[in-house]
């Protein structure tokens, strides 16, 4: 076989085997000529992709690209060069850039910083809570901290208690055309905790309602001040935010609360947050500390306390294409800019520096990203440019172990134990937009590399912002995508796993 073939070749409707972009390897020696096993992959393969996804008539573009893995070499694409919103498949990107450039022993640090010196257990200056970047300080964490504050002999602080969240860019919200109540569009700064949500809880209480905000985990639940929660009579809108006397102010309506109930809302101030609750916890811990300060100024010197670390790089990176957490993403994405000895002013700059990297590195020309995450749609990226990547990476950064597993389905959705087809890979979902790209490994252990992105962008730039949460239609058409995925995925292992 030599690097050029035909559009159409083995069995109509294959498409070219071409090698596409200077980071995928050289073509292999032996033919990849696909083998029908059963009348099934003769179905499958009849009309190529472009049939596939006539088949699934899903409103909008689709377009796709799957190599062999080892060699690079393009198995089948169609519109393998155009850039549609990846989603959060950007993560598989922001999780080879955090990588490469931390490294995946990289720890994020959160300091207490005492300046003016301590003397006879009391800090003379201020006390300082420095964030360091860390996206998965929890109140756990903080407690340690304030427990480690005490254990080192502090018992009074006579200056002001500041947080510093300067290590990143402040960012009101990732993705600001996002309703404001979604715990998924959270800010960001140089300093999280619980993942910048805050829990409010609501209970019936005589005619009306009590309500508490607070910052809990499984061990602690301090109660809250800098984000606030009033019932309202109405019913519509369901939320409502303000930034007001420094504070976040959220109204419910009390038509939408029912008997009682919980969720996560967004926070917009990290630093006040952090510090709110630290200061709780540091007094449970018999340190009164003044209200807390923010601050974007780092301390120079001073005299470190207490250090709390994070888990390595790696197992975050882990836990955030697994569950696909967006402040994960963007914080540990605007880390490995600021390291590479960039200043970003803002995701939209972070997100340009991580594509302009991937371009040099991995040949990525026609990916455009506004952020880490993929939340905000204008971000662009090919089937080809992530195929390309995904296959080249596998020298330096292993991926595919870190990808989450996904099982292959029957006709009513359920898991079929029985396939042989295993997948890993990160799926990206915006209301009508759907993707998937990773690793795949047919049946006879032939294993490709997979990118397919799917969007009616049309009918998302009609959806009103305050019905962006769960707009009419979109789970349906998300879920008609996830199918053709699954059709595409078989199509390629069954006529191409031989």
């Amino acid at each position: 076989m030599t690097a050029k073939l035909t559009r159409r070749v083995f069995l109509s409707g294959l498409s070219a085997l071409i090698p596409v972009g200077t980071a995928w390897a050289n073509a292999p020696a032996t033919s990849l000529r696909p083998q029908p096993r059963s009348a099934r992959a003769v179905k499958l393969a009849s009309g190529g992709v472009e049939s596939v996804v006539a088949r699934a008539g899903l409103r909008g573009e689709v377009v796709c690209a799957v190599a062999h893995a080892e060699t690079g070499l393009e198995l089948e694409a169609l519109g393998g060069g155009k850039g549609l919103p990846p989603a959060s498949v950007a993560k598989a990107l922001t999780a080879l850039y955090a990588l490469e450039t931390l490294g995946a022993s990289y720890r994020f640090e959160t300091s207490l910083v005492a300046t003016g010196g301590v003397a006879n257990g009391v800090v003379q200056g201020d006390l300082i809570l420095l964030g360091g970047g860390d996206p998965t300080l929890d109140t756990d964490g903080l407690a340690r901290l304030a427990a480690n504050l005490k254990a080192a002999g502090v018992r009074e602080v006579r200056g002001e208690f500041k947080v510093c969240d300067g290590a990143l860019p402040f960012v009101a919200s990732i993705d600001p055309d996002q309703p404001d109540h979604v715990g998924y569009s959270p800010a960001v700064s140089g300093i999280a905790l619980n993942f910048n949500r805050v829990h409010f809880e609501w209970k019936r209480s005589g005619q009306g309602y009590s309500v508490a905000m607070d910052a809990r985990t499984e061990k602690y639940r301090p109660q809250v001040d800098i984000a606030r929660m009033k019932v309202m009579k109405r019913s519509l809108p369901v939320y409502t935010y303000a930034d007001k006397q420094g504070r976040d102010q959220w109204t419910v309506a009390s038509g939408a609360l029912g008997k009682g109930g919980a969720r996560w809302l967004p926070v917009r101030k990290p630093a006040a947050y952090a510090g709110d609750v630290f200061r709780t916890l540091a007094r449970s811990n018999g340190i009164v500390l003044k209200a807390a300060k923010t601050t974007r100024v780092l301390p120079k010197g001073g005299q470190v306390l207490a250090v709390h670390e994070s888990v390595d790089l790696q197992k975050i990176v882990q836990n955030m294409l697994k569950y696909s957490n967006n402040l994960t993403a963007e914080m540990v994405g605007m880390s490995a800019t600021v390291a590479r000895g960039k200043k970003p002013a803002n995701l939209r700059a972070s997100g340009q520096e991580m594509s302009s990297w991937a371009a040099t590195r991995y040949g990525m020309s026609g990916t455009r990203l506004v952020d880490h995450s993929g939340l905000g749609d204008a971000s662009r990226m090919t089937p080809q440019d992530l195929v390309g990547a995904l296959v080249a990476a596998r020298k330096t950064v292993d991926l595919r172990p870190l990808l989450k597993t996904f099982p292959m389905r029957d006709s009513k959705g359920r898991v079929d134990k029985s396939h042989s087809i295993r997948v890993d890979a990160k799926t990206g979902t915006l209301n009508f937009v759907s993707g998937l790209g990773g690793y795949m490994t047919a049946g006879d252990g032939t294993e490709m590399a997979f990118a397919i992105f799917t969007a009616d962008t049309k009918t998302r730039s009609r959806i009103k912002r305050a019905d962006r949460e769960r707009p009419e239609g979109a789970r349906a058409w998300n879920r008609q995508s996830k199918r053709l995925q699954q059709a595409l995925i078989e199509r390629w292992g069954r006529v191409y796993g031989s």
